[in-house]
């Protein structure tokens, strides 16, 4: 994984999807969120034709309040997990990122300011107003290494009206398999705020 990536949510869309780009606006991989499941599971492929699966993020249980998202490979090799924390992210969007086989959290992943995301959330229902909240209101997510640990990576709101916009950037060391667990978890901690404002 080479930083920055841009993650982009069109707004029109039946279902959750992600387009992931390089900064040279290369696919990285497309994800598409299956709606109306009882158990959260999303699809990572190399792209939006949808021919050649990355991955798979599955929820360990029907209610997320404190549900864990193994990440597998199309083989079933486990890539990584990613845990809620359910009182934490009451106000504030709290998560543990599990690299290949660690037992313990290996980063955090937390929100930045938890007033922007609520005012984006709020605002962006009122009509025609929340058309603009994109150019004003930019919410951001910050993996670091460990609850109080050094920054790895940065998930920040862009300025946009027809769509969503996000960077991934980095700013901190990782491995090739911590990174890739990163990714899939920044994936799915957009995939779940966005659905909660």
């Amino acid at each position: 994984m080479y930083c920055p990536l841009n993650f982009r949510f069109p707004i029109m869309s039946f279902s959750q999807e992600i387009y992931v780009t390089d900064a040279y606006g290369g696919a990285i991989c497309f994800v598409r969120q299956h709606v109306l499941r009882l158990r959260e599971k999303v699809e990572v492929f190399a792209d939006d034709t949808e021919r050649s699966l990355l991955a798979t993020i599955e929820a360990d249980r029907v209610i997320d309040w404190s549900a864990r998202y193994t990440f597998k490979s199309p083989s079933g090799q486990v890539l990584g997990a990613l845990g809620r924390r359910g009182m934490k992210s009451m106000w504030k969007a709290h998560y543990d990122v599990f690299a290949p086989g660690a037992l313990t959290p290996t980063f955090v992943i937390q929100e930045t300011n938890p007033w922007a995301k609520m005012l984006d959330g709020l605002l962006g229902e009122i009509p025609f107003v929340g058309m603009f909240t994109g150019l004003i209101l930019h919410p951001s997510y910050i993996a670091t290494r460990g609850e109080a640990g050094a920054s790895t990576l940065r998930l920040t709101k862009h300025p946009s009206i027809f769509e969503s916009r996000f960077a991934l950037t980095q700013e901190g060391p990782a491995d090739e398999g911590e990174q890739l667990a990163l990714m899939l978890s920044f994936l799915m901690v957009n995939l779940l705020e966005r659905t909660r404002g």
